[in-house]
C-alpha cells in the first residue's frame, strides 16, 4: 500500500493549486528612519495595481500577491515615501525606513484676510463634489478585524456572560473575542450598496453569526455627508454643512513626498452638538482628503458609557485621482455605571478597487449582506493565501488563551446560573432556567415548569420543542409539544405542528407584561391583572416566503376551550383580600382555518443559514392581513369568520428622532367567541408600554369590530438640544409624545352568546401623553389624559420599562 501514498499527494497537492492559486506572504516593517520609531497604519501599495494594504499598529505589515516582480511603495504623511523593487518567488522580507520630509513653504496656499482653515475647508468641501460627481460605482475588497476587550474571559459555555463587575476601575482590559473577515462591497449610485462575506472565522467563544456586524457594512466613509454613530446623524468634518456646525484653525503644516499637507484642527461651535473633534489632513492644491484622526465628543456619547471612541480612517488615490478610503480604524473604551469596563476595536484594510465597475441592474437585491456558502468553511490554508492584517503578539496570545480556556470540559452546573432564563446543554440542547421554572396564579396556584429545546438539527432545520408544567391548586398536568421543520436555502419556508393541553391567557396577544411580573403582583399584592381559560388541541401550520417582501401562512386549528376558576387564595404579604373571579369565557369546540400574508419591505441579512430583517426605521410599512375561519362543515360549534389587519411603520423625522404608527383592525361575521374577540391593549396600575392605551386595564374593552391607531413620536433628546435649554440640554434627557385611538364594538349575534356586557366604544375612543426619560436608563416617566369617555382613570402616571 506504501508505494500509493506518494501519488496520492501529488494528486492531493495538484487539486489544491486550482483551488487556491499560488500566493506568497510579503511582510515587514514601516519605521522613522531617524529615530526607529514604528509607524502605526502606514499604507503599502503595489505600484501599476489597486493592490495594497495598510499596517497594523506595530507598524507590520504583510501582503499575499502571486510569484512575479514588483514595487511596493510605503507612504506616511509627514514622510518620504520609500519603495522596494524585487521579484517574489517565496517568502520575502521587505522593510521600510521612511525619511522625515520638509514642506515647501514656498508652494503652501495662502489665504490672506481669512482664517485659512476655513478657506481650506470650503475647498475641500469643493473637492468632496467633484470627487463625488466622477464616481458613479465601485467594487472593492476589504479584510476586517474585530476585537473585544473585556476584564473577564468570555466563554460560549456560559449560559450568563459576564464583563466584569465589581473592581473595574482596577482591572486591566484584555481580548477575549476575535472575528474576521473577507468580504466584497459593491456601490452604485445614488445609493445601492451590497456587501459579500467571503470568508469568515471568529475565536472559539463567538459564533459566527456575530461576524455580520463587522466588515464593510460598518464602513462610514467621510467624503459621505451620512455618517451614524450609535443611531444618531454626526456630521462629517468635510459636509455641506460643516462649516455652521464646527470650528477650524490650522495646527500644523506636514509633508508627503512633494505635496504639502495641512493638518486642521476642528471640533463643534456648541460642545453640546453631537459631533467629533480632532485633525482632519487636507492636501495642498488639490484639497483631497487624506486623513482623518478624529474622536467622537461627549454629546454623540450615549449616556456617557464611553470613555472614548477614536476614529482614524485614511484616503489614497486611484484612476482619475479620486481618493478612496484605504481603511477604517474604531477604537473604543467604555465603563458602564463605573461598574463594568469594556472596550472593542475594529480595523478595516480595503483594497483592489474596481471604479466605476458596470454593475448588472438585477445585482442590487433587499440583502445587504449575504454570506457566500462556504464561508465558514475556510480552512488555514484558504487564509494563509488571503490578505489579512498581521496579527499582534496580545492577538496571537488571545486566540491561544480563548482556545485552550474553549477546550476544558464545563459540567451542567459550570453553566448554570440562577439568573439564567435557559440553560445550555450542548450546542443543540437546552433546557428552561431558574427564572422560568416557578409562576403563580390564582388558578393554578404556585405551578412548576419544564422545558426542553432541541434546535438547529439537521443542519439547522429541525427545531422541537417540549414544555410540561403543574398547579398544585388546580391540580392538573399541562404540557405543549411543537415540532418545525424550515426548507429552502434560508429556510425562508416552515412546516410545523404542535399539540397543547395548556393554561392559555385570556386576550393574551395584548398583554405585554411577563409572566414574572404577574407572579410578583400576585405573591405581594394579591393584584392578578390575567383572566385564565384551558385549552386543549392541535396545530398545524405552513410558512413561506413567496417573494423577498411577501409572506404567506395557511394553517388548521383545532382547539377545545374550558373556563378557568380561582383555586387559592394565597399571597406572601396579603391577608385581608380575596382575588377577583376569574371571567368565564364562551366553552367551545373549534376548528379553525388560517390564512395569513405580510408585506414586508425591510431589507435584510443573509447569514449564511437564514434570512434576518433588519430592525429600525424603514421606508415602507409592515402590512398584515389576516381570515381565521370557522365552519359547522368541519365540526366547529359555531358559524364566523374573523378578518384581522396590523400595520407598522417606524419612520425617521430629524437626527435620531423617530415617528412609530401602529393600526390594528378586526371585524368578523357570525358570533364569535368571547375569548378571540379583540381587546385593546391595557395596562396595570402605574404601568405603562408602548402602543398601549394607559388609561385603560388589560381586556377592559373588547369587541368583534374594532379599528385601533397608536403614534408615538420619540424625540430622544434632540428636542432638549435643539431649544438650547440650559442644564437640560446636557442631561441627555428622552421625550415621547404618543396619543392612541379606537372605535370599538360588538356585533348582534356575538353579543348573544358573551357572558359578559361589553365596554363599547361606538364613538373614537381618544387618550394622549408624554414620557420623560433618560438615555442610560431603561424606563421612562409617562402622563397620560384621558380626552373623552372620561370616568376612572382619566389621568394616570405610569412607568413604562422593558423590565415589567
Amino acid at each position: 500500500m506504501k508505494p500509493r501514498i506518494l501519488p496520492s499527494i501529488v494528486v492531493l497537492f495538484f487539486f489544491a493549486s486550482f483551488v487556491f492559486p499560488q500566493t506568497l506572504k510579503v511582510h515587514g516593517v514601516v519605521s522613522d528612519k531617524a529615530t526607529g520609531e514604528l509607524l502605526s497604519y502606514a499604507n503599502i501599495r503595489v505600484q501599476n495595481s489597486t493592490l495594497g494594504t495598510s499596517a497594523n499598529i506595530n507598524g507590520e505589515y504583510e501582503l499575499k500577491l502571486q510569484p512575479g516582480t514588483y514595487k511596493l511603495i510605503a507612504s506616511f504623511i509627514g514622510y518620504q515615501s520609500d519603495s522596494a523593487s524585487f521579484v517574489l518567488n517565496d517568502e520575502t522580507i521587505i522593510n521600510f525606513s521612511l525619511k522625515p520630509t520638509a514642506i515647501q513653504l514656498d508652494q503652501v496656499t495662502v489665504f490672506p484676510g481669512t482664517n485659512p482653515a476655513i478657506e481650506i475647508i470650503k475647498r475641500a468641501i469643493e473637492a468632496k463634489h467633484k470627487r463625488n460627481e466622477l464616481l458613479n460605482s465601485y467594487i472593492y475588497k476589504a479584510y476586517t478585524k474585530g476585537s473585544i476587550r473585556t476584564t473577564q474571559d468570555i466563554s460560549s459555555g456560559n449560559s450568563s456572560i459576564g464583563i466584569g463587575i465589581g473592581d473595574a476601575d482596577s482591572s486591566e482590559l484584555k481580548i477575549t473575542g476575535i472575528v474576521e473577515n473577507e468580504s466584497m462591497g459593491y456601490f452604485r449610485k445614488p445609493s445601492d450598496y451590497k456587501e459579500e462575506i467571503i470568508a469568515r472565522k471568529q475565536s472559539s467563544n463567538f459564533p459566527s453569526s456575530i461576524n455580520i456586524l463587522t466588515g464593510g457594512r460598518i464602513l462610514q466613509d467621510f467624503y459621505s455627508d451620512d455618517i451614524n454613530f450609535f443611531g444618531r446623524p454626526v456630521p462629517s468634518p468635510i459636509a455641506d454643512n460643516a462649516l455652521s456646525y464646527y470650528y477650524y484653525y490650522i495646527e500644523d503644516t506636514l509633508a508627503i513626498d512633494n505635496q504639502n499637507v495641512f493638518k486642521i484642527y476642528f471640533a463643534p461651535d456648541d460642545e453640546s452638538d453631537p459631533g467629533f473633534f480632532g485633525n482632519v489632513f487636507i492636501a495642498d492644491k488639490s484639497f483631497h482628503l487624506l486623513k482623518i484622526d478624529i474622536d467622537l465628543n461627549a454629546a454623540a456619547n450615549p449616556g456617557g458609557i464611553f470613555t472614548t471612541v477614536n476614529i482614524f480612517q485614511q484616503f489614497l488615490l486611484y484612476e482619475n485621482q479620486i481618493p478612496m478610503p484605504a481603511d477604517y480604524r474604531i477604537f473604543a473604551e467604555g465603563n458602564f455605571l463605573g461598574l463594568a469596563k469594556f472596550g472593542f476595536e475594529i480595523n478595516t484594510i480595503l483594497y483592489d478597487y474596481d471604479i466605476n465597475a458596470a454593475i448588472p441592474d438585477d445585482f442590487f437585491d433587499m440583502a445587504l449582506i449575504k454570506v457566500l456558502p462556504g464561508a465558514d468553511d475556510k480552512d488555514s490554508l484558504y487564509w494563509r493565501n488571503t490578505q489579512t492584517i498581521p496579527n499582534t503578539n496580545e492577538e496571537i496570545q488571545a486566540y491561544a488563551r480563548i482556545d485552550s480556556l474553549e477546550s476544558v470540559p464545563r459540567t451542567f452546573w459550570d453553566k448554570f446560573s440562577p439568573l439564567s432564563t435557559r440553560i445550555s446543554i450542548n450546542d443543540n440542547f437546552s433546557m428552561s432556567g431558574p427564572l422560568f421554572i416557578y409562576h403563580f396564579n390564582r388558578t393554578e396556584g404556585h405551578a412548576l415548569d419544564l422545558d426542553f429545546f432541541a434546535h438547529d438539527l439537521l443542519d439547522r432545520r429541525f427545531n422541537v420543542n417540549f414544555s410540561t408544567g403543574y398547579g398544585f391548586s388546580d391540580k392538573k398536568i399541562k404540557s405543549e409539544f411543537e415540532l418545525k421543520y424550515l426548507l429552502c436555502e434560508y429556510r425562508t419556508t416552515s412546516i410545523s405542528f404542535s399539540a397543547y393541553d395548556r393554561l392559555n391567557d385570556l386576550f393574551g396577544g395584548s398583554i405585554n407584561y411577563n409572566n414574572l411580573t404577574s407572579t410578583l403582583f400576585n405573591l405581594i399584592s394579591k393584584y392578578d391583572f390575567r383572566d385564565y381559560y384551558y385549552s386543549k388541541g392541535f396545530k398545524a401550520e405552513v410558512e413561506a416566503e413567496l417573494f423577498p417582501v411577501l409572506k404567506t401562512r395557511i394553517g388548521f386549528i383545532n382547539r377545545t376551550d374550558k373556563s378557568a376558576s380561582v383555586n387559592t387564595d394565597f399571597s406572601i404579604f396579603v391577608k385581608d383580600k380575596t382575588y377577583r373571579e376569574n371571567k368565564l369565557i364562551n366553552e367551545t369546540k373549534l376548528n379553525l382555518i388560517t390564512a395569513s400574508l405580510t408585506l414586508d419591505f425591510r431589507k435584510y441579512i443573509e447569514d449564511g443559514y437564514f434570512r434576518r430583517r433588519l430592525s429600525g426605521t424603514t421606508k415602507l410599512p409592515i402590512i398584515t392581513a389576516e381570515v381565521v375561519s370557522s365552519s359547522k362543515s368541519l365540526k366547529s360549534d359555531l358559524d364566523f369568520t374573523i378578518f384581522k389587519s396590523n400595520v407598522r411603520w417606524n419612520l425617521r423625522t430629524f437626527n435620531s428622532a423617530s415617528l412609530g404608527v401602529r393600526f390594528d383592525g378586526f371585524y368578523s361575521e357570525g358570533p364569535v367567541p368571547y375569548q378571540l374577540h379583540f381587546a385593546l391593549p391595557g395596562n396595570i396600575n402605574s404601568g405603562g408600554k408602548n402602543f398601549t392605551f394607559r388609561t385603560l386595564r388589560i381586556g377592559e374593552v373588547f369587541g368583534d369590530k374594532a379599528a385601533a391607531i397608536g403614534i408615538n413620536h420619540s424625540f430622544n433628546d434632540e428636542l432638549f438640544r435643539m431649544l438650547n435649554l440650559p442644564v437640560l440640554k446636557d442631561l441627555e434627557l428622552t421625550l415621547d409624545l404618543y396619543a392612541n385611538a379606537a372605535w370599538v364594538g360588538v356585533s348582534e349575534k356575538s353579543e348573544s352568546i358573551i357572558p359578559y356586557e361589553p365596554t363599547l366604544c361606538l364613538k373614537p375612543f381618544i387618550e394622549a401623553g408624554f414620557g420623560i426619560g433618560q438615555i442610560l436608563f431603561p424606563f421612562t416617566l409617562e402622563f397620560t389624559w384621558k380626552l373623552n369617555y372620561r370616568g376612572e382613570r382619566n389621568f394616570v402616571i405610569g412607568i413604562n420599562t422593558i423590565a415589567l
